[in-house]
């Protein structure tokens, strides 16, 4: 792409018109001008590092240019997803004016029935006598301009059009010195330009906040967003109700007390001002009240010098560090085993994590491309060497190793990431519950837990991301019921998939309940038996096979601690089988005594008791174990 003026970028969008109006508008912090040892070859070169924030633009004056000098700037974005783009004018640019300027063009070209897109070369041509956006190396903007005339020039770095991009940029400017357009060249300890503060206009950020403290919880700590270099942080309280005298106390992220107001506690207000040299991140404003009890009112504000007189406006974002909303969702896709001695559970599983951290955003033109693929542990060792947090998380009900068959995560140059893990392991249900064995239904539970405070990384239920595969590969139980649930304790978030199982119980009903059933209809129909021998010798006969049939069936059967709803049906059936042995023996022995009527006429009723001793015993099992 060539390096003079007006003869590039003719085929871009609509949306990078009007994003190129933002960043005229908004502006970024001040950057600061970095010398280095003079070995530049021809004119003097200066570099200046500063952070352009969405949307943003720096402004940097270039006084007393002479006609016939060549102007060089060379831009390149140094972190986040920065696409620089440049622009230099010959007079002094207002930000707000030139945005409403700018519009205004735009609208007439639109009322026109034309294409703005079409228009955009002269439309910058009107503001800039030279800009660029991409003829450095990938994304970074060069150009070099000859002086047509003596004066003051006037030189804009901001975002491309059309990108949202922010980060760090790097800005070589020179005169009459054409190795700056490599990007290489080293600044030679002149200055040949200064930032434009007055039409460089910083992000300005204000939040109001009402809290009340009591003798429990005299203090709050309040935890700034990321600070740059130039900023400046504004606190301004005042006592609304109760005995409160607010002390306020700004400190870095070592907790190192940087600016103090009202150290005394004898005054009911207080307001303190202090300029970021560092950039940096957990600068921290701790209230204190020494335990008085009462409502305070709080104005905290960056780059809003009217705090200090309490008449400062809230701006839509907000002052303190918010911390970033992670959407979580584990897919059950397998249950390898239930254990119900041991009370857990295997699990093939899937969890998934969406979020964005600015801290995450890189240019693309740095890989070429669009986005950027962990696999394994990779990310993990990625985040690590940058000194980047992410979410990371315990499964808390985890027993034993997690065995990862796949891990993923994928980064965006806007900082957007979605992390993906496919795994397998057990986890405790210590909420198992037999009772009602084998007419039981069980709460499982898969629990995903934070290790940051909620300050840093929110849990969020995303039910796209939840849910229960089609292929569970466990024959003895189905689900019924899933849903998620995010709870919060000690300050962190956690995540948890709740699913609910029952047994497929035609499995007990056709080896447990009708062998069962058989076993007493076998009883019943041995009264019908005028021949109490033969009775005894059936009915010991069936307490035997039920005894048998008990052994067999015991290694289906959960040990517990207590009794379940088949445990009551077993030992019912076994009792008063016994009972009838005992019953038909004491008939055959009234029998052979002589007592023969007797019998019979304790035996007339037994036809009709021993069923309804089953009935009245099986109601009895199902009130205590069902209602």
């Amino acid at each position: 792409m060539p390096m003079n003026l007006h003869k590039h970028h003719y085929l871009v969008t609509l949306c990078m018109v009007s994003a190129m109006l933002l960043s005229l508008g908004l502006g970024v912090m001040p950057a600061l001008a970095q010398d280095e040892e003079p070995v530049s070859e021809g004119g003097p070169v200066q570099l200046f590092e500063g952070f352009a924030e969405p949307g943003g633009g720096a402004f940097y004056i270039i006084p007393n240019l002479q006609q016939g000098q060549t102007l060089y700037a060379y831009a390149a974005g140094t972190t986040g997803n920065l696409d620089p783009f440049l622009g230099l004018s010959n007079v002094r640019l207002d930000g707000p004016a030139l945005s409403e300027s700018f519009w205004g063009k735009v609208a007439e070209i639109v009322a026109l029935g034309e294409d703005p897109l079409e228009a955009q070369p002269d439309l910058y041509d009107d503001f800039f006598v030279a800009w660029d956006d991409d003829s450095g190396a990938g994304y970074d903007a060069a150009f070099a301009y000859e002086i047509p005339a003596d004066g003051d020039y006037q030189l804009l770095i901001t975002g491309s059009p059309g990108n949202e991009s922010f980060g760090r940029y790097r800005l070589l400017v020179g005169i009459d010195a054409p190795e700056v357009l490599t990007g290489e060249a080293k600044a030679t300890g002149e200055e040949i330009a200064l930032l434009d503060t007055g039409a460089s206009l910083r992000r300005i950020y204000v939040q109001e906040i009402t809290d009340g403290t009591t003798e429990e919880t005299p203090d709050k700590i309040l935890t700034i967003r990321r600070l740059r270099a130039g900023d400046t942080f504004y606190a301004y309280t005042e006592a609304i109700s109760g005995t409160a005298a607010p002390t306020l106390i700004f400190r870095d992220y070592g907790e190192k007390a940087l600016r103090s107001a009202n150290l005394a506690g004898d005054q009911k207000t207080a307001m303190l001002e202090y300029p970021i040299q560092d950039a940096g991140g957990n600068y921290t404003l701790k209230v204190v009240t020494r335990g008085a009890e009462g409502e305070y009112r709080l104005l905290l504000g960056i780059n809003a010098p009217e705090v200090l007189a309490n008449r400062a406006e809230p701006t839509t974002e907000p002052v303190l560090q918010e911390p970033i909303e992670v959407r979580v969702g584990v897919t059950l896709q397998q249950i390898t085993d239930v254990d119900q001695v041991s009370e857990n559970f295997g699990a093939v599983a899937e969890l998934q994590m969406e979020w964005q951290d600015p801290e995450l955003a890189f240019s693309p033109d740095t890989c070429q491309c669009t986005q950027k693929i962990y696999t394994g542990n990779q990310f993990e060792q990625a985040m690590a060497t940058a000194g980047i947090d992410w979410p990371q998380f315990t499964l808390y009900n985890q027993q034993g190793n997690r065995w990862t068959q796949n891990q993923n995560a994928v980064v965006w140059p806007d900082g957007r990431a979605v992390y993906f893990e496919r795994f397998t392991t057990d986890f405790q249900a210590p909420d198992f519950n037999f009772s009602k064995f084998p007419f039981d239904t069980q709460q499982l539970y898969i629990r995903v837990h934070s290790l940051y405070s909620e300050s840093r990384f929110v849990f969020a239920a995303d039910q796209s991301l939840s849910g229960i595969g089609n292929q569970l590969g466990e024959e003895e139980w189905y689900i019924v019921d899933w849903s998620t649930l995010i709870t919060r304790e000690n300050n962190t978030s956690r995540y948890a998939l709740a699913f609910q199982v029952r047994r497929y119980v035609i499995f007990y009903i056709f080896r447990i309940i009708v062998p069962i059933i058989l076993i007493i209809l076998v009883s019943w129909f041995s009264f019908f038996l005028g021949d109490y021998g033969k009775r005894v010798d059936v009915a010991g006969a069936n307490l035997l096979v039920f005894v048998a049939f008990n052994f067999t069936i015991s290694g289906e059967l959960p040990r517990l601690g207590y009794l379940t709803f088949m445990d009551a049906v077993l030992i019912g059936t076994f009792v008063i089988s016994a009972f009838v042995v005992i019953f038909n023996v004491a008939l055959k022995r009234l029998e052979v005594k002589g007592h023969l009527d007797r019998a019979e006429a304790i035996d007339k009723y037994s036809i009709w008791v021993y069923p309804i001793a089953y009935g009245v015993g099986g109601l009895l099992a199902y009130i205590f174990f069902f209602m």
